[in-house]
């Protein structure tokens, strides 16, 4: 992975060139590094290009979820919970959407569980080499945004995620067609197949289909369309690095929408850091007088608070700060 600093200028330059879009990080050329920062920071959604991870075992992978989610409904349900299948509810709380997943925990003692046992070694095999991938992949990632926010040292972001007791998350989202999706009467404007929500982990990486269907908010409150491209990955910043950067990176929300004429699958690694570790503001990235945005919490703490809130619910509100002068 090559990478160097570049003029704020030409970062600038090239991030408003693509305001109407998504911004691009090409891994094979330099000066990239400034060019994530500012995603991260006016987007926090990017997507990565040329980067390295073999797309052959991921259209395997791919090919053996779409065997699985074609099984019959009994047969998908003995993948059991709470790992496993799962099927239109999203999480405890009442949230819905057109949508089923299978749902796998990444740690050793978590990963062979009911679920895993049901499903062919081919399938294990699969997603195992894909986690290898993609957490590689991810701790280059977190590598990168340490450089370039200059942190005390590389691997101050991606040591939680190498840490063996990390508490990251694999997920296969499966959106089937909407039949309905034409009749606005039964299914409305939009039919949703994942509401709207930010990532509670440090980031998410995705990679889906051929499909469109993913939505971010830009900062106007628009929705801007994520156009497919099964040969990229796009990196979302989750709620966790918003507070570790103190608000300077975006926790980006988004949604998926259904689509009347195609399937849509997607495959996310939600990286987190281990249940124990303390979430705040990096003090090497405070300057002078600059006050922490939230107050520190555990990650244990966030997410049994993410675990009781609706999918919308800013959950990160009740972790910040409000001075007496700000309540008035």
């Amino acid at each position: 992975m090559v990478v160097s600093s570049t003029s704020l200028s030409e970062t600038g330059k090239s991030i408003n060139s693509c305001r109407a879009g998504i911004p691009v990080i090409d891994l094979s050329r330099p000066m990239q590094k400034a060019l994530l920062i500012q995603a991260c920071r006016e987007f926090g959604f990017f997507k990565v290009i040329n980067h390295g991870i073999p797309t052959k075992f991921i259209e395997k992978l791919e090919d053996e979820a779409v065997r699985f989610f074609n099984l019959s409904q009994t047969e998908k349900e003995k993948a059991g919970h709470p790992f496993g299948y799962g099927n239109k509810r999203i999480g405890p709380s009442g949230d819905v959407g057109w949508i089923e997943y299978l749902l796998f925990s990444t740690s050793q003692q978590n990963v062979s569980g009911r679920c895993t046992t049901y499903l062919p070694g081919s399938f294990k095999k699969l997603v195992d080499a894909y986690l290898k991938e993609v957490k590689m992949f991810a701790c280059d990632i977190l590598e990168l945004m340490a450089e370039g926010l200059e942190l005390e040292s590389k691997d101050a972001l991606s040591k939680m995620l190498k840490n063996e007791k990390n508490d990251s998350f694999f997920r296969i989202n499966h959106y089937p067609t909407c039949p309905n999706l034409l009749n606005k009467a039964q299914c409305g404007q939009n039919m949703i197949g994942f509401g709207e929500h930010t990532d509670p982990q440090i980031i998410s990486v995705l990679r889906s289909n051929n499909t469109s269907g993913l939505q971010i908010s830009g900062k106007d409150g628009s929705w801007i369309s994520v156009p497919s491209d099964s040969n990229s990955f796009f990196i979302n910043v989750g709620d966790t690095l918003q507070v570790l950067t103190n608000g300077r990176f975006k926790s980006v929300k988004h949604r998926v929408l259904a689509d009347s004429r195609d399937s849509r699958l997607s495959m996310i690694y939600f990286a987190g850091p281990p249940l124990s570790e303390k979430i705040a503001a990096i003090g090497s990235i405070m300057e002078d007088g600059e006050e922490s945005l939230y107050k520190e919490f555990t990650w244990c703490e966030y997410k049994l608070s993410a675990f009781k809130s609706k999918l919308a619910d800013n959950r990160l509100q009740m972790f910040e700060r409000i001075t007496s002068a700000a309540s008035h």
